[in-house]
Protein backbone atom coordinates (compact mmCIF):
# COMPACT_ATOMS: atom_id res chain seq x y z
CA UNK A 1 0.00 0.00 0.00
CA UNK A 2 1.42 3.38 -1.04
CA UNK A 3 1.85 5.90 1.76
CA UNK A 4 0.60 8.96 -0.17
CA UNK A 5 -0.94 9.26 -3.62
CA UNK A 6 -0.94 12.76 -5.14
CA UNK A 7 -3.34 13.18 -8.05
CA UNK A 8 -2.24 16.01 -10.34
CA UNK A 9 1.34 16.81 -11.39
CA UNK A 10 1.00 20.55 -11.88
CA UNK A 11 2.95 22.96 -9.66
CA UNK A 12 0.78 22.26 -6.59
CA UNK A 13 0.91 18.49 -6.86
CA UNK A 14 4.65 18.54 -7.48
CA UNK A 15 5.29 20.87 -4.53
CA UNK A 16 3.21 18.58 -2.29
CA UNK A 17 5.18 15.55 -3.44
CA UNK A 18 8.50 17.37 -3.07
CA UNK A 19 7.77 18.48 0.49
CA UNK A 20 6.74 14.94 1.43
CA UNK A 21 9.85 13.49 -0.19
CA UNK A 22 12.06 16.00 1.64
CA UNK A 23 10.68 14.51 4.83
CA UNK A 24 11.34 10.93 3.81
CA UNK A 25 7.72 10.05 2.98
CA UNK A 26 7.22 7.67 0.02
CA UNK A 27 4.88 9.33 -2.48
CA UNK A 28 3.29 8.34 -5.78
CA UNK A 29 2.52 11.18 -8.21
CA UNK A 30 0.08 10.66 -11.11
CA UNK A 31 -1.44 12.86 -13.81
CA UNK A 32 -4.06 12.17 -16.45
CA UNK A 33 -2.20 14.14 -19.14
CA UNK A 34 0.06 12.40 -21.63
CA UNK A 35 3.07 14.43 -20.48
CA UNK A 36 4.24 17.82 -19.20
CA UNK A 37 2.31 20.92 -20.25
CA UNK A 38 3.73 22.80 -23.22
CA UNK A 39 1.75 26.03 -22.72
CA UNK A 40 1.96 28.36 -19.74
CA UNK A 41 -0.83 29.60 -17.55
CA UNK A 42 0.43 31.18 -14.33
CA UNK A 43 3.27 33.64 -14.87
CA UNK A 44 3.74 35.60 -11.62
CA UNK A 45 5.54 34.46 -8.47
CA UNK A 46 4.92 36.81 -5.55
CA UNK A 47 7.09 37.67 -2.54
CA UNK A 48 5.68 35.14 -0.06
CA UNK A 49 6.09 32.34 -2.59
CA UNK A 50 9.68 33.45 -3.20
CA UNK A 51 10.24 33.06 0.55
CA UNK A 52 8.73 29.56 0.32
CA UNK A 53 11.00 28.64 -2.59
CA UNK A 54 13.99 29.77 -0.55
CA UNK A 55 12.80 27.70 2.39
CA UNK A 56 12.47 24.51 0.31
CA UNK A 57 15.89 25.03 -1.29
CA UNK A 58 14.80 26.17 -4.76
CA UNK A 59 15.51 29.90 -4.65
CA UNK A 60 18.69 29.81 -6.74
CA UNK A 61 17.19 27.60 -9.45
CA UNK A 62 14.13 29.83 -9.85
CA UNK A 63 15.97 33.12 -9.51
CA UNK A 64 18.33 32.15 -12.32
CA UNK A 65 15.42 31.68 -14.77
CA UNK A 66 12.92 34.33 -13.68
CA UNK A 67 12.40 37.87 -14.95
CA UNK A 68 12.73 40.35 -12.08
CA UNK A 69 9.54 42.38 -11.75
CA UNK A 70 9.39 45.75 -10.05
CA UNK A 71 5.66 46.40 -9.87
CA UNK A 72 2.92 47.77 -12.12
CA UNK A 73 2.46 50.86 -14.31
CA UNK A 74 -0.86 52.41 -15.40
CA UNK A 75 -1.52 54.02 -18.80
CA UNK A 76 -4.51 55.60 -20.51
CA UNK A 77 -4.80 56.88 -24.06
CA UNK A 78 -1.08 57.38 -24.57
CA UNK A 79 -0.09 58.76 -21.17
CA UNK A 80 1.57 57.09 -18.17
CA UNK A 81 -0.67 57.79 -15.19
CA UNK A 82 1.23 56.21 -12.28
CA UNK A 83 3.77 53.59 -11.27
CA UNK A 84 3.43 51.32 -8.24
CA UNK A 85 6.55 49.57 -6.97
CA UNK A 86 6.85 46.12 -5.42
CA UNK A 87 8.44 47.62 -2.32
CA UNK A 88 6.67 46.39 0.79
CA UNK A 89 6.90 48.79 3.71
CA UNK A 90 3.98 47.46 5.73
CA UNK A 91 5.01 43.80 5.32
CA UNK A 92 8.70 43.26 5.94
CA UNK A 93 10.49 40.91 3.55
CA UNK A 94 13.91 40.57 1.96
CA UNK A 95 12.22 40.05 -1.43
CA UNK A 96 10.83 43.41 -2.57
CA UNK A 97 9.99 42.07 -5.99
CA UNK A 98 7.79 39.84 -8.09
CA UNK A 99 9.13 37.21 -10.46
CA UNK A 100 7.72 36.53 -13.91
CA UNK A 101 8.27 32.97 -15.01
CA UNK A 102 6.40 30.83 -17.51
CA UNK A 103 4.55 28.05 -15.72
CA UNK A 104 6.20 25.60 -18.12
CA UNK A 105 9.56 26.55 -16.59
CA UNK A 106 8.17 26.43 -13.05
CA UNK A 107 7.02 22.87 -13.69
CA UNK A 108 10.35 21.94 -15.27
CA UNK A 109 12.26 23.12 -12.19
CA UNK A 110 9.92 21.26 -9.85
CA UNK A 111 10.28 18.05 -11.88
CA UNK A 112 14.07 18.35 -11.62
CA UNK A 113 13.80 18.81 -7.84
CA UNK A 114 11.54 15.76 -7.57
CA UNK A 115 13.91 13.66 -9.66
CA UNK A 116 16.73 14.59 -7.29
CA UNK A 117 14.63 13.02 -4.51
CA UNK A 118 13.88 9.93 -6.58
CA UNK A 119 10.27 10.83 -7.38
CA UNK A 120 8.98 10.42 -10.92
CA UNK A 121 5.62 11.28 -12.47
CA UNK A 122 3.26 8.63 -13.90
CA UNK A 123 1.70 10.31 -16.93
CA UNK A 124 -1.54 9.09 -18.45
CA UNK A 125 -2.88 7.81 -15.13
CA UNK A 126 -6.19 9.27 -13.99
CA UNK A 127 -8.09 8.72 -10.73
CA UNK A 128 -11.70 7.74 -11.44
CA UNK A 129 -13.05 6.51 -8.10
CA UNK A 130 -12.18 6.62 -4.42
CA UNK A 131 -13.64 5.23 -1.23
CA UNK A 132 -12.34 6.39 2.13
CA UNK A 133 -12.03 3.92 5.01
CA UNK A 134 -10.84 4.57 8.58
CA UNK A 135 -7.36 3.22 7.82
CA UNK A 136 -6.93 3.70 4.06
CA UNK A 137 -8.41 4.94 0.80
CA UNK A 138 -9.41 2.55 -1.98
CA UNK A 139 -8.70 4.12 -5.37
CA UNK A 140 -9.41 3.13 -8.94
CA UNK A 141 -7.03 4.44 -11.58
CA UNK A 142 -7.38 4.38 -15.36
CA UNK A 143 -4.15 4.18 -17.39
CA UNK A 144 -3.72 5.67 -20.85
CA UNK A 145 -3.87 2.21 -22.45
CA UNK A 146 -7.27 1.59 -20.86
CA UNK A 147 -5.97 -0.63 -18.09
CA UNK A 148 -7.76 -0.28 -14.75
CA UNK A 149 -5.82 -0.43 -11.50
CA UNK A 150 -7.41 -0.77 -8.09
CA UNK A 151 -5.58 -0.58 -4.80
CA UNK A 152 -5.29 1.15 -1.48
CA UNK A 153 -3.30 4.16 -0.34
CA UNK A 154 -2.92 5.46 3.16
CA UNK A 155 -3.52 9.09 2.15
CA UNK A 156 -4.73 10.93 -0.95
CA UNK A 157 -4.11 14.52 -2.07
CA UNK A 158 -6.22 15.94 -4.87
CA UNK A 159 -4.19 18.58 -6.70
CA UNK A 160 -5.97 17.81 -9.95
CA UNK A 161 -7.20 21.27 -10.88
CA UNK A 162 -10.50 23.06 -11.29
CA UNK A 163 -12.24 19.95 -12.67
CA UNK A 164 -10.91 17.82 -9.81
CA UNK A 165 -12.04 14.20 -9.82
CA UNK A 166 -10.95 13.90 -6.18
CA UNK A 167 -13.19 16.82 -5.19
CA UNK A 168 -16.12 15.35 -7.09
CA UNK A 169 -15.63 11.94 -5.50
CA UNK A 170 -15.57 13.54 -2.05
CA UNK A 171 -18.84 15.33 -2.78
CA UNK A 172 -17.32 18.75 -2.09
CA UNK A 173 -18.55 21.61 -4.26
CA UNK A 174 -16.93 24.82 -5.40
CA UNK A 175 -19.19 27.72 -4.42
CA UNK A 176 -19.09 31.09 -6.16
CA UNK A 177 -19.70 32.45 -9.63
CA UNK A 178 -18.34 32.73 -13.13
CA UNK A 179 -18.28 36.11 -14.78
CA UNK A 180 -16.56 37.67 -17.80
CA UNK A 181 -14.81 35.95 -20.69
CA UNK A 182 -11.23 37.07 -21.33
CA UNK A 183 -8.54 36.29 -23.91
CA UNK A 184 -4.86 35.78 -23.14
CA UNK A 185 -1.96 35.26 -25.52
CA UNK A 186 1.83 34.93 -25.39
CA UNK A 187 3.70 36.93 -28.03
CA UNK A 188 6.84 38.92 -28.76
CA UNK A 189 6.46 42.72 -28.72
CA UNK A 190 8.59 45.43 -30.32
CA UNK A 191 8.24 49.02 -29.15
CA UNK A 192 9.14 52.07 -31.24
CA UNK A 193 10.33 53.69 -28.01
CA UNK A 194 12.00 51.50 -25.35
CA UNK A 195 9.77 50.04 -22.64
CA UNK A 196 11.40 48.26 -19.72
CA UNK A 197 10.67 44.55 -19.53
CA UNK A 198 10.18 44.71 -15.76
CA UNK A 199 6.57 45.61 -14.92
CA UNK A 200 2.98 44.68 -15.48
CA UNK A 201 1.40 47.34 -17.72
CA UNK A 202 -2.29 48.18 -17.22
CA UNK A 203 -3.40 49.94 -20.37
CA UNK A 204 -6.67 51.74 -21.14
CA UNK A 205 -7.52 52.22 -24.81
CA UNK A 206 -10.77 52.43 -26.81
CA UNK A 207 -12.85 52.24 -23.62
CA UNK A 208 -11.41 48.90 -22.53
CA UNK A 209 -8.44 47.43 -20.69
CA UNK A 210 -5.56 45.35 -21.93
CA UNK A 211 -2.67 44.18 -19.80
CA UNK A 212 0.81 42.91 -20.59
CA UNK A 213 3.08 40.89 -18.29
CA UNK A 214 6.81 40.23 -18.86
CA UNK A 215 7.74 36.64 -19.65
CA UNK A 216 11.11 34.92 -19.93
CA UNK A 217 13.21 36.24 -22.85
CA UNK A 218 13.42 39.95 -23.46
CA UNK A 219 10.67 40.50 -26.03
CA UNK A 220 8.11 37.97 -24.73
CA UNK A 221 4.99 39.18 -22.96
CA UNK A 222 1.70 37.73 -21.72
CA UNK A 223 -1.17 39.76 -23.20
CA UNK A 224 -4.70 39.98 -21.80
CA UNK A 225 -7.81 41.52 -23.37
CA UNK A 226 -11.15 41.91 -21.61
CA UNK A 227 -13.25 43.19 -24.53
CA UNK A 228 -12.26 41.66 -27.87
CA UNK A 229 -12.17 38.02 -26.88
CA UNK A 230 -13.21 36.33 -30.13
CA UNK A 231 -10.70 33.85 -31.51
CA UNK A 232 -11.27 31.95 -34.74
CA UNK A 233 -7.88 30.28 -34.85
CA UNK A 234 -6.11 33.16 -36.61
CA UNK A 235 -3.27 34.35 -34.30
CA UNK A 236 -2.44 37.15 -36.75
CA UNK A 237 -5.83 38.76 -36.14
CA UNK A 238 -5.20 38.64 -32.39
CA UNK A 239 -1.78 40.25 -32.89
CA UNK A 240 -3.26 43.09 -34.96
CA UNK A 241 -5.94 43.82 -32.35
CA UNK A 242 -3.39 44.00 -29.55
CA UNK A 243 -0.99 46.11 -31.63
CA UNK A 244 -3.63 48.76 -32.21
CA UNK A 245 -4.80 48.91 -28.62
CA UNK A 246 -1.32 48.91 -27.11
CA UNK A 247 -0.07 51.57 -29.52
CA UNK A 248 -2.94 53.89 -28.63
CA UNK A 249 -2.86 53.12 -24.91
CA UNK A 250 0.91 53.33 -24.41
CA UNK A 251 1.41 56.28 -26.75
CA UNK A 252 4.06 54.57 -28.88
CA UNK A 253 3.95 52.23 -31.84
CA UNK A 254 3.88 48.58 -30.82
CA UNK A 255 4.42 45.64 -33.15
CA UNK A 256 2.94 42.35 -31.95
CA UNK A 257 4.18 39.11 -33.47
CA UNK A 258 1.78 36.24 -34.08
CA UNK A 259 1.11 34.72 -30.62
CA UNK A 260 2.61 31.33 -29.83
CA UNK A 261 -0.43 30.54 -27.65
CA UNK A 262 -3.96 31.95 -27.41
CA UNK A 263 -6.61 30.98 -24.86
CA UNK A 264 -10.17 32.20 -24.31
CA UNK A 265 -11.63 31.45 -20.89
CA UNK A 266 -14.40 32.41 -18.50
CA UNK A 267 -13.30 33.79 -15.15
CA UNK A 268 -14.20 31.56 -12.23
CA UNK A 269 -14.44 32.87 -8.68
CA UNK A 270 -15.15 29.81 -6.57
CA UNK A 271 -13.87 28.10 -3.42
CA UNK A 272 -14.73 25.05 -1.32
CA UNK A 273 -15.97 25.22 2.29
CA UNK A 274 -13.61 22.43 3.37
CA UNK A 275 -10.28 21.20 1.99
CA UNK A 276 -10.32 17.69 3.40
CA UNK A 277 -12.69 14.78 3.54
CA UNK A 278 -13.95 15.15 7.10
CA UNK A 279 -13.00 16.72 10.41
CA UNK A 280 -13.85 16.39 14.07
CA UNK A 281 -14.18 12.58 14.05
CA UNK A 282 -11.24 11.84 16.33
CA UNK A 283 -9.59 9.85 13.55
CA UNK A 284 -7.34 11.37 10.88
CA UNK A 285 -9.03 12.25 7.60
CA UNK A 286 -7.46 10.54 4.61
CA UNK A 287 -8.20 12.84 1.66
CA UNK A 288 -7.23 16.46 0.99
CA UNK A 289 -7.66 19.12 -1.69
CA UNK A 290 -5.08 21.70 -2.71
CA UNK A 291 -4.68 24.43 -5.31
CA UNK A 292 -7.30 24.86 -8.03
CA UNK A 293 -9.08 21.74 -6.78
CA UNK A 294 -10.04 23.85 -3.76
CA UNK A 295 -10.20 27.41 -5.08
CA UNK A 296 -10.23 28.98 -8.54
CA UNK A 297 -9.75 32.70 -9.01
CA UNK A 298 -9.49 35.39 -11.65
CA UNK A 299 -5.94 35.62 -13.04
CA UNK A 300 -6.05 39.43 -12.69
CA UNK A 301 -3.72 39.49 -9.68
CA UNK A 302 -1.79 36.31 -10.43
CA UNK A 303 -2.42 34.65 -7.06
CA UNK A 304 -3.87 31.27 -8.00
CA UNK A 305 -0.68 29.23 -8.36
CA UNK A 306 0.96 31.12 -5.48
CA UNK A 307 -1.90 30.22 -3.15
CA UNK A 308 -1.81 26.61 -4.30
CA UNK A 309 1.93 26.28 -3.66
CA UNK A 310 1.38 27.62 -0.16
CA UNK A 311 -1.45 25.11 0.33
CA UNK A 312 1.03 22.37 -0.54
CA UNK A 313 3.65 23.54 1.94
CA UNK A 314 1.05 23.92 4.71
CA UNK A 315 -0.34 20.43 4.13
CA UNK A 316 2.81 18.43 3.47
CA UNK A 317 4.53 18.84 6.84
CA UNK A 318 1.33 17.97 8.69
CA UNK A 319 0.70 14.95 6.52
CA UNK A 320 4.31 13.79 6.91
CA UNK A 321 3.92 13.96 10.70
CA UNK A 322 0.85 11.72 10.50
CA UNK A 323 2.38 9.31 7.97
CA UNK A 324 5.43 8.77 10.16
CA UNK A 325 3.24 7.99 13.18
CA UNK A 326 4.90 10.65 15.32
CA UNK A 327 1.72 11.59 17.19
CA UNK A 328 -1.04 9.68 18.96
CA UNK A 329 -4.17 9.32 16.82
CA UNK A 330 -6.22 12.18 18.37
CA UNK A 331 -3.34 14.66 18.04
CA UNK A 332 -2.62 13.53 14.47
CA UNK A 333 -6.29 14.02 13.57
CA UNK A 334 -6.32 17.49 15.09
CA UNK A 335 -3.09 18.42 13.31
CA UNK A 336 -4.52 17.38 9.94
CA UNK A 337 -7.78 19.21 10.65
CA UNK A 338 -5.77 22.41 11.09
CA UNK A 339 -4.97 22.33 7.35
CA UNK A 340 -8.54 23.11 6.37
CA UNK A 341 -8.98 25.47 9.32
CA UNK A 342 -6.00 27.53 8.17
CA UNK A 343 -6.27 27.41 4.39
CA UNK A 344 -10.02 27.65 3.71
CA UNK A 345 -10.12 31.27 4.98
CA UNK A 346 -7.19 32.11 2.69
CA UNK A 347 -9.00 30.77 -0.36
CA UNK A 348 -12.23 32.51 0.65
CA UNK A 349 -10.46 35.84 1.20
CA UNK A 350 -8.98 35.64 -2.27
CA UNK A 351 -12.49 35.60 -3.74
CA UNK A 352 -12.96 39.21 -2.64
CA UNK A 353 -9.46 40.50 -3.38
CA UNK A 354 -9.30 38.97 -6.86
CA UNK A 355 -12.81 40.22 -7.54
CA UNK A 356 -11.60 43.77 -6.88
CA UNK A 357 -8.64 43.26 -9.22
CA UNK A 358 -11.00 41.84 -11.84
CA UNK A 359 -13.22 44.92 -11.60
CA UNK A 360 -10.18 47.15 -12.15
CA UNK A 361 -9.14 45.17 -15.22
CA UNK A 362 -12.67 44.94 -16.56
CA UNK A 363 -13.59 48.66 -16.54
CA UNK A 364 -15.78 49.53 -19.52
CA UNK A 365 -17.05 52.97 -18.61
CA UNK A 366 -16.15 55.90 -20.87
CA UNK A 367 -16.83 58.34 -18.03
CA UNK A 368 -14.14 56.61 -15.99
CA UNK A 369 -11.61 57.23 -18.77
CA UNK A 370 -12.42 60.95 -18.76
CA UNK A 371 -11.60 61.23 -15.08
CA UNK A 372 -8.69 58.78 -14.76
CA UNK A 373 -5.90 61.33 -15.46
CA UNK A 374 -7.29 63.75 -12.87
CA UNK A 375 -7.71 60.97 -10.31
CA UNK A 376 -4.11 59.80 -10.68
CA UNK A 377 -2.82 63.39 -10.67
CA UNK A 378 -4.57 63.94 -7.36
CA UNK A 379 -3.19 60.72 -5.93
CA UNK A 380 0.38 61.61 -6.93
CA UNK A 381 -0.08 64.98 -5.23
CA UNK A 382 -0.93 63.17 -1.97
CA UNK A 383 2.07 60.89 -1.36
CA UNK A 384 0.79 59.30 1.88
CA UNK A 385 -2.48 58.31 0.21
CA UNK A 386 -0.77 57.05 -2.93
CA UNK A 387 1.71 55.08 -0.81
CA UNK A 388 -1.15 53.49 1.13
CA UNK A 389 -2.86 52.50 -2.12
CA UNK A 390 0.43 51.12 -3.44
CA UNK A 391 0.87 48.98 -0.35
CA UNK A 392 -2.72 47.84 -0.36
CA UNK A 393 -2.78 46.93 -4.04
CA UNK A 394 0.68 45.51 -4.72
CA UNK A 395 1.25 44.44 -1.12
CA UNK A 396 -2.07 42.60 -1.11
CA UNK A 397 -0.93 40.45 -4.03
CA UNK A 398 2.35 39.59 -2.29
CA UNK A 399 0.86 37.06 0.15
CA UNK A 400 3.05 38.45 2.93
CA UNK A 401 0.07 39.30 5.13
CA UNK A 402 -1.21 35.72 5.27
CA UNK A 403 -1.16 34.64 8.90
CA UNK A 404 -2.84 32.13 11.22
CA UNK A 405 -3.54 34.04 14.46
CA UNK A 406 -6.67 31.98 15.26
CA UNK A 407 -5.26 28.58 14.28
CA UNK A 408 -5.39 25.76 16.86
CA UNK A 409 -1.60 25.57 16.34
CA UNK A 410 -1.12 29.20 17.43
CA UNK A 411 -0.67 30.19 21.07
CA UNK A 412 -1.51 33.83 21.74
CA UNK A 413 1.15 35.96 23.41
CA UNK A 414 -0.06 38.81 25.59
CA UNK A 415 3.40 40.41 25.90
CA UNK A 416 2.92 43.69 24.03
CA UNK A 417 6.43 44.95 24.89
CA UNK A 418 8.23 42.31 22.88
CA UNK A 419 9.46 42.97 19.36
CA UNK A 420 9.51 40.49 16.53
CA UNK A 421 6.90 38.37 14.73
CA UNK A 422 3.73 37.49 16.59
CA UNK A 423 2.41 33.94 16.89
CA UNK A 424 0.67 33.03 13.65
CA UNK A 425 2.89 35.28 11.53
CA UNK A 426 5.81 34.51 9.20
CA UNK A 427 9.13 34.27 11.00
CA UNK A 428 11.26 35.69 8.16
CA UNK A 429 10.24 39.33 8.58
CA UNK A 430 13.62 40.81 7.74
CA UNK A 431 14.88 43.33 5.20
CA UNK A 432 17.44 42.33 2.58
CA UNK A 433 20.22 44.40 4.16
CA UNK A 434 19.66 42.93 7.63
CA UNK A 435 19.40 39.40 6.24
CA UNK A 436 23.07 39.59 5.20
CA UNK A 437 24.16 39.54 8.84
CA UNK A 438 25.54 36.13 9.91
CA UNK A 439 23.02 35.93 12.74
CA UNK A 440 20.14 36.17 10.27
CA UNK A 441 21.86 33.83 7.83
CA UNK A 442 21.84 31.22 10.57
CA UNK A 443 18.12 31.73 11.22
CA UNK A 444 17.26 31.49 7.52
CA UNK A 445 19.33 28.33 7.21
CA UNK A 446 17.37 26.85 10.12
CA UNK A 447 14.12 27.56 8.27
CA UNK A 448 15.30 25.40 5.38
CA UNK A 449 15.31 22.34 7.62
CA UNK A 450 12.07 20.36 7.27
CA UNK A 451 11.23 20.13 10.98
CA UNK A 452 10.03 22.24 13.87
CA UNK A 453 12.59 24.81 14.95
CA UNK A 454 13.14 26.23 18.41
CA UNK A 455 15.05 29.52 18.45
CA UNK A 456 16.67 30.55 21.74
CA UNK A 457 19.03 33.36 22.69
CA UNK A 458 21.13 31.68 25.37
CA UNK A 459 22.96 28.38 24.80
CA UNK A 460 22.67 27.43 28.47
CA UNK A 461 18.88 27.62 28.24
CA UNK A 462 18.58 25.31 25.24
CA UNK A 463 18.72 21.99 27.11
CA UNK A 464 16.14 23.02 29.67
CA UNK A 465 13.85 24.35 26.98
CA UNK A 466 14.19 21.13 24.98
CA UNK A 467 13.30 19.14 28.09
CA UNK A 468 9.95 20.93 28.12
CA UNK A 469 9.30 19.89 24.52
CA UNK A 470 10.23 16.26 25.14
CA UNK A 471 7.61 16.04 27.87
CA UNK A 472 5.00 16.62 25.16
CA UNK A 473 3.84 14.17 22.50
CA UNK A 474 5.37 16.16 19.65
CA UNK A 475 8.57 15.19 17.78
CA UNK A 476 11.54 17.14 19.06
CA UNK A 477 12.54 20.30 17.17
CA UNK A 478 15.93 21.39 16.01
CA UNK A 479 17.26 23.92 18.53
CA UNK A 480 19.16 26.94 17.23
CA UNK A 481 20.88 29.53 19.36
CA UNK A 482 20.46 33.01 17.90
CA UNK A 483 22.69 35.98 18.63
CA UNK A 484 23.54 39.33 17.12
CA UNK A 485 20.98 41.59 15.42
CA UNK A 486 18.66 38.66 14.66
CA UNK A 487 18.16 37.97 18.37
CA UNK A 488 17.19 41.59 18.97
CA UNK A 489 14.86 41.83 15.96
CA UNK A 490 13.17 38.53 16.77
CA UNK A 491 12.51 39.62 20.34
CA UNK A 492 14.72 36.94 21.86
CA UNK A 493 16.43 39.64 23.91
CA UNK A 494 15.26 42.90 25.40
CA UNK A 495 12.37 43.75 27.72
CA UNK A 496 13.88 41.49 30.39
CA UNK A 497 12.88 41.77 34.08
CA UNK A 498 14.65 44.30 36.26
CA UNK A 499 18.04 43.33 37.69
CA UNK A 500 16.62 42.56 41.15
CA UNK A 501 13.56 40.73 39.83
CA UNK A 502 13.43 36.95 40.18
CA UNK A 503 13.81 34.84 37.08
CA UNK A 504 16.42 36.94 35.31
CA UNK A 505 18.78 34.87 33.17
CA UNK A 506 18.21 31.51 31.46
CA UNK A 507 14.81 31.01 33.14
CA UNK A 508 13.58 34.16 31.40
CA UNK A 509 15.46 33.79 28.12
CA UNK A 510 13.25 34.34 25.11
CA UNK A 511 12.31 31.57 22.69
CA UNK A 512 10.39 31.23 19.44
CA UNK A 513 8.73 27.98 18.38
CA UNK A 514 8.56 27.87 14.58
CA UNK A 515 6.51 25.46 12.51
CA UNK A 516 8.07 23.56 9.58
CA UNK A 517 6.35 25.96 7.14
CA UNK A 518 8.07 28.99 8.67
CA UNK A 519 5.20 30.38 10.76
CA UNK A 520 5.58 31.16 14.45
CA UNK A 521 3.46 28.84 16.60
CA UNK A 522 4.33 30.37 19.96
CA UNK A 523 6.80 32.60 21.73
CA UNK A 524 7.65 33.26 25.34
CA UNK A 525 10.36 33.25 27.98
CA UNK A 526 11.76 30.26 29.83
CA UNK A 527 10.86 26.54 29.82
CA UNK A 528 7.74 26.99 31.96
CA UNK A 529 6.07 29.14 29.31
CA UNK A 530 7.13 26.70 26.61
CA UNK A 531 5.60 23.88 28.64
CA UNK A 532 2.28 25.72 28.71
CA UNK A 533 2.46 26.53 25.00
CA UNK A 534 3.11 22.90 24.09
CA UNK A 535 0.21 21.77 26.24
CA UNK A 536 -2.06 24.17 24.36
CA UNK A 537 -0.88 22.99 20.94
CA UNK A 538 -0.92 19.30 21.83
CA UNK A 539 -4.43 19.66 23.23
Amino acid sequence: MDDVLVAGAGPVGMMTALELARRGVPVRLIDGADGPATTSRAAAIHARTIEVLDQVGLYEAFEARAVLGRGIAFYADGAELAVMDATFTTQVTRFDQVWFLDQVITEELLREALAAHGVGIEWGVRLTELTEHPEAVTVRLRHADGRLEEGQVAWLVGADGGHSAVRDQLGVRLAGQSSETWLIADAELDFAEPLEHDRIRWVRADGGTVMIFPLVREKRWRLLDTVDVAYDGDPGAVARRFAGKLSRGLGRDVTVAAPSWVSVFTIQQRAVPIMQSRTGTGRPCRCFLAGDAAHVHSPASGQGMNTGLQDAVNLAWKLATAVRGELPTPQAAALLDSYSAERVPVGQALLSTTQMATMLVNLRNATVDEHLPAVFTTLRALPPLFHALNQGFVGGMSGLAIAYPTSPLTVHDSDTTRTGPLPGQRLAQVRHADARDPSWQSVLAALREPDWTLLVAAPEAADRTLDAWQRSAWPAPTVHTVGGPAAEQLGLRGAQPAADAPGRGPERTGWLLVRPDGYVAARGRGPAELDRALARIAG
